[in-house]
């Protein structure tokens, strides 16, 4: 049977290494290559045209999902999979909806990732057994995530990680304006009236959703 030729994208080495040596040990899996960033993903896929992307949603200072976006705009060919640290009731269904075919969390990589991958390669959408896409938990308590778009979830993830405006902005490639104007969005969506209660609610976020 033709290998599987599958590109890993992952900034932590020693993850990648494993999941690489996992994969290579199976005779129907090639590694196309590794990349720790979206540059560097985008010039193996280009180069090596794999047939599988497995994706981490944290890439350093960069977004997975964006990732995932353009991947499926360029490549629709290529076969997502998202294999990341954050709690998949939160970001399997904005995945799905970015173009990625499945979702397992690296706690479960070790049991699943297989079963994953091949699940994705057949055509199907993969999600672990006490997930479906029927079932959307994006709450927090008395916090509606799935009100923030894509790039406000970025945005309140990274207040949540202590980064102020400047920072936020400067990691996003956005003017400092931009950044309070979401600012001001996300407090309204969430009900909240100031920006200390906006700080105090995306701390829990980020502490919940790993």
């Amino acid at each position: 049977m033709p290998q599987t030729s599958v590109l890993i994208v992952e900034d932590h080495p020693i993850f990648s290494k494993g999941l690489a040596a996992l994969l290579s040990s199976q005779p129907l899996f090639l590694i196309a290559g590794e990349a720790e960033n979206s540059s560097d993903a985008l010039k193996i896929i280009q180069i090596k045209q794999p047939d599988l992307a497995i994706v981490d949603l944290n890439l350093g200072d960069e977004d997975g999902l964006d990732l995932i976006k353009k991947i499926h705009s360029l490549y629709p060919e290529v076969k997502i999979l998202v294999l990341s640290m954050h709690d998949e009731r939160y970001y399997a269904s904005r995945a799905i909806k970015a173009g990625a075919r499945g979702y397992i969390m690296k706690e479960e990589a070790g049991t699943s990732v297989l079963t994953a991958i091949k699940t994705v390669l057949s055509g199907k959408i993969y999600l672990s057994a006490a997930e479906s896409m029927c079932r959307k938990e994006e709450k927090m308590d008395d916090i509606d995530i799935s009100l923030l778009s894509d790039r406000q979830l970025q945005i309140f993830t990274y207040i949540g990680q202590g980064l102020g405006t400047v920072e936020i902005a400067g990691k996003l490639g956005l003017s400092a304006k931009t950044i309070d104007t979401h600012k001001e969005h996300i407090k309204l969506k969430l009900h909240c009236t100031t920006s200390q209660e906006l700080r105090q609610l995306a701390v829990g976020w980020v502490h919940t959703s790993k």
